[in-house]
């Protein structure tokens, strides 16, 4: 937490030697870093608490062999049929029909966890942020494109740093 807030103090000391130079290039400096830092962190924020939600639920809660970790960590070979039969006896549409049988459909129950995630607060508020910003700064015409676009990805990956700092 501490190198979080070090790094967001130092930061921000950088910007603010930007207002000495100009206050146009100190607001688009400002605005962008902290749209952008906001977003990472509230992103973050918000996945961690859906991941958490769908622990505490049991949704994942198979256990496997440990030999089978270690073999296949990733689960990539856990479902998969090899059928060596020449391709004059393979029976395409049965095997579509298969296929399609084990793809998941869209229910409600999957669709509440993605809007979940998605319409969070804490991903809602950082955007609002960033576009009311940015159409104040066009509206005022101290709209510099030239400092805004590099501050907003200097403000992506300080906030990458920062909440992983913090939700580690």
């Amino acid at each position: 937490m501490k190198k979080a807030i070090s790094l967001f103090v130092i930061l921000q000391a950088v910007i603010l030697i930007s207002y000495f130079f100009s206050s146009k290039v100190f607001a688009n400096v400002e605005t962008a870093f902290l749209s952008a830092l906001f977003i990472i962190i509230g992103a973050s924020y918000a996945y961690k608490r859906m991941v958490l939600a769908k622990v505490e639920s049991g949704e994942y809660v198979e256990e496997r062999d440990l030999l089978d970790k270690i073999e296949d960590p990733h689960e990539l070979y856990d479902d998969i049929e090899i059928n060596d039969a020449p391709p004059e006896e393979l029976n395409l549409k049965e095997i579509v029909k298969e296929e399609k049988a084990k793809v998941k459909p869209l229910n409600v129950k999957n669709m509440k966890y993605g809007v979940k995630g998605g319409i969070s607060l804490f991903r809602l508020v950082p955007y609002l942020f960033l576009v009311l910003g940015f159409i104040a700064l066009k509206n005022n015409n101290i709209l510099e494109l030239w400092y805004y676009l590099p501050s907003l990805f200097i403000g992506i990956i300080a906030g990458s740093f920062i909440s992983k700092e913090i939700f580690a």
